[in-house]
């Protein structure tokens, strides 16, 4: 095959890419910088993003995101971790465990926030039906009513849903690991402790540094999860920045605004994907 050939072929996927991705991109970026009316475009230079940086909705929401990354993403890492260990250690049931992992992960956000609103609803509800079968509460709790439980109960369910997808992440840094190192390690006197902390964790942190680069991305821009759980509220105490563009573009038709916070919100996530593979080239060459 030459070198025509090969362009030729990858021509039409090219194509595509320009069309879904860059050509909205690019559109996204000029309305950041321009005022949009049903009449037309006009340029309005950074006059969006001063309105941004003034306003107390975006730096709720703002807040509210950093926080739900803030918690939920260390967690995540330390659960998956555990249960990447689990899966990764030769016992009976191992491949049953590692299909267990996947089912979390695997189930649509969307489905998964609206099985757990169910199970939080305030009147027929899972855990309150239980809690009072077992007299530990008197009254049904608003779990997604009530500041700050709201954003406790939506960052419980991004817990049980992504821990998986960072166990599988780290399991594949496990099994690259030589069991030769565990074995010498065991012979030189070493305990389960110092094997995992001379031999895992550095032989696996490529791979804890990859699963958290995609997981903090993921979880900055989360959307489905507070959308479908608790729609923002109460009083806008779990909107996210994503929930915030979306509310700015479908609910207010202000599509110029919505563009900047979109393109705000993209430059954060920028920042923190350099420093992520920054760090990730700084072990793989150290």
């Amino acid at each position: 095959m030459n070198k025509k050939t090969g362009i030729f072929l990858i021509l039409p996927a090219f194509i595509i890419l320009i069309t879904i991705f860059i050509g909205p991109t690019i559109y996204t970026i000029v309305l950041s910088f321009s005022s949009y009316s049903f009449t037309g475009v006009e340029f309005s230079g950074l006059s969006n993003f001063s309105r941004l940086f003034n306003d107390p909705s975006f730096w709720r929401a703002f807040y509210n995101t950093l926080i739900f990354v803030g918690v939920t993403v260390p967690i995540e890492l330390f659960l998956g971790f555990l249960l990447a260990l689990v899966a990764n250690k030769a016992m009976k049931g191992r491949s049953i465990i590692r299909v267990a992992l996947l089912i979390p992960w695997a189930l649509p956000t969307a489905l998964n926030a609206l099985a757990w609103r169910w199970m939080y609803n305030t009147d027929y509800g899972l855990f309150n039906s239980i809690l009072i079968n077992l007299n530990i509460i008197d009254t049904p709790i608003n779990w997604l009513g009530e500041i700050p439980l709201a954003m406790i109960s939506m960052m419980i369910v991004a817990i049980w849903k992504t821990s998986s997808f960072m166990a599988l992440l780290i399991l594949t840094g496990l099994q690259t690991i030589p069991s030769e190192l565990y074995e010498a390690a065991k012979i030189d006197g070493a305990t389960n402790w110092q094997a995992l902390r001379k031999i895992t964790i550095p032989l696996v942190r490529p791979s804890i540094m990859v699963s958290l680069l995609f997981r903090t991305g993921d979880a900055f821009r989360s959307f489905e999860l507070p959308y479908n759980l608790t729609g923002g509220g109460p009083v806008n105490s779990t909107e996210t920045l994503s929930v915030f563009a979306y509310n700015n573009f479908f609910q207010y038709l202000d599509f110029s605004y919505s563009s900047t916070i979109a393109l705000i919100q993209f430059l954060l996530l920028l920042g923190l994907a350099i420093i992520y593979l920054g760090t990730l080239r700084w072990d793989i060459y150290e």
